[in-house]
């Protein structure tokens, strides 16, 4: 009964954490890095093929966004998470494979201009997230489900996304059973749409993010309706647009949510009827998602709302674009606007093309919703930039860059706190990960004075023993020089991965009659006959 930390150690992004009990091979989590790197992460210590599930806390791409490459190397277990983000992954995972097969073109196509450049192959494509899709498996909230013989979960609503969720783990072999809860990420206290985090009450072992580990958002509760409305007012009274990087799922939710407020109680009285954009294929479709699961998911607030007829995200003159040409008639239009658009780090997206248009615009204002990891584009902005380059071309910044304080979908510190405060009993190790370097130490010593918690924070490599809870492998920082996961490149490459599933397939099959496993080998003997001529 082992647990590995695999990646969102020391760091934001990446999270991934390698189970090993009751015979079987668990991932919690498979997200990719995002930004800026510090420190490297281990290998999953066996091959994608020999994985028996997965479960997912959200469908954040820090989170979720490996999974098609688990796929493409092997992987067939069944991923579990809620209902809400079988329903977010199955669109933010095709968009992640898009944005990595656009990329791959357009690298190559500026490559054939260079001689002697290695072609560029995207990490994965839509048939690896089509086949990553098919393997979700939806578990309701608060619903105790026995995944196989000594292995339980169930999800617990932490009011981070749409479905997130903290994952309880109970793990049995022979009579000795140990709850593992992984706290995903904890969501911010009075979010709008979203109820609060749940609390849990017991475990063994608890996994901790520490995003907001060592601050607060704000002692004083931000009204970020009437913030907003004044942003925009200014904004508008020059003549200009308001440009909100967003993420897709969630934050444009919430923003749309403040926005239909604004216009209700009529807050920006020069410019009542202002147009908004959603720029973002995959932010409609998300948003659709979260009409679907606003029953299981939304606060006492929003259902009110709803119950009154009203959809709490929608507005006159809110203009959803689809198609590209869509996209690009916005920057043609000189009315004031408000434009939402994806990735809300500026790393990606249609989000770069409407900063180029604005960026350079005294009269514009470019308004940050959300936390802008080291070595985004978006952090750069944040801390004051004079110049970005943008598709090749230095842009001068001259928009007015604002950020809306305190607007997270995190707990803060005392909001991961109070989550902690609700486990009745002391868990036995409390492993502080999904935080920033120094954050992880700062959390993991409050937990220990404040709470008097045995806190650790690890770094990826670490290896822990359940049975006993002592640390069998400490592992130290190792400082990233690699690039990001390796895709297969290559036919010989995927052959090699088809042969690690096969040869997964036959361990798993070493129960079967022999009948079975006769007519199996013989099989297997035919196909390679065939190949060895």
């Amino acid at each position: 009964m082992k647990l590995t930390f695999i990646g969102a150690d020391h760091e934001v992004t990446g999270s991934c954490h390698y189970l090993e009990a009751c015979g079987k091979r668990i991932l919690v989590d498979y997200g990719m890095e995002q930004g800026r790197n510090l420190f490297e992460n281990v290998e999953i210590p066996v091959e994608a093929s020999e994985i028996d599930y997965v479960f997912l806390t959200h469908a954040h791409i820090d989170h979720s966004g490996l999974l098609p490459l688990l796929r493409q190397k092997g992987f067939t277990g069944k991923i579990y998470a809620t209902d809400a983000t079988c329903g977010l992954c199955s669109i933010m995972l095709r968009d992640s494979a898009h944005i990595q097969m656009f990329e791959a073109e357009w690298r190559n196509r500026k490559a054939k201009r260079s001689a002697n450049v290695e072609k560029f192959v995207p990490l994965y494509n839509m048939e690896d997230a089509d086949g990553a899709i098919r393997l979700l498996t939806p578990v309701k909230y608060n619903e105790k489900k026995e995944v196989c013989e000594g292995i339980s979960i169930r999800f617990t609503d932490v009011g981070h996304l749409l479905g997130s969720a903290a994952v309880e783990v109970w793990l049995t072999e022979g009579s000795v059973t140990k709850k593992i809860v992984f706290s995903g990420d904890i969501g911010n206290l009075r979010q709008p749409l979203l109820r609060d985090p749940s609390p849990v009450s017991e475990a063994d072992y608890v996994l901790v993010e520490s995003t907001y580990g060592d601050r607060l958002h704000s002692e004083i509760q931000v009204d970020y309706v009437k913030e907003l409305a004044a942003v925009l007012s200014e904004t508008f009274s020059r003549g200009g647009n308001v440009v909100i990087p967003s993420f897709a799922v969630g934050r444009t939710q919430e923003m749309l949510y403040f926005i239909r407020q604004i216009k209700e109680e009529g807050l920006v009285k020069d410019y009542p009827d202002f147009p908004v954009y959603v720029d973002s294929p995959l932010a409609v479709e998300a948003t659709n998602v979260f009409r679907r699961n606003q029953a299981d998911c939304f606060d006492e607030e929003a259902l009110e709302l709803v119950n009154k007829g009203i959809n709490p995200i929608s507005f006159p003159n809110l203009n959803l674009s689809i198609t590209s040409e869509e996209s690009k008639e916005i920057n043609f239009d000189e009315e004031p606007k408000v434009i939402i658009s994806a990735s809300g780090m500026c790393e990606a997206g249609r989000i770069r093309h409407h900063l180029k248009h604005n960026l350079w615009r005294p009269e514009s204002t470019i308004l940050f919703v959300g936390y802008q990891a080291v070595g985004t584009l978006g952090r750069a902005l944040t801390e004051g930039a004079d110049t970005v380059k943008l598709f090749g071309e230095q842009i001068e910044v001259r928009a007015e860059i604002r950020t809306l304080a305190g607007m997270s979908g995190h707990a803060d510190r005392n909001g991961l706190l109070k989550w902690m405060k609700g486990f009745t009993e002391k868990p036995e190790r409390v492993f502080v990960v999904h935080g920033e370097d120094a954050v992880t130490d700062v959390f993991a010593k409050t937990l220990e004075d404040e709470l008097g918690l045995s806190a650790y924070a690890p770094y990826s490599g670490t290896v822990v023993d359940l049975l006993t809870g002592r640390i069998v492998h400490e592992a130290a920082g190792v400082p990233y020089v690699s690039q990001k996961p390796k895709a297969i490149n290559t036919i010989f490459e995927r052959l090699l991965a088809a042969g690690q599933r096969l040869l997964a397939v036959i361990k798993k099959n070493e129960h079967i009659s022999n009948k079975d496993m006769a007519k199996f080998a013989d099989q297997v003997n035919a196909l390679a006959d065939k190949w060895s001529r």
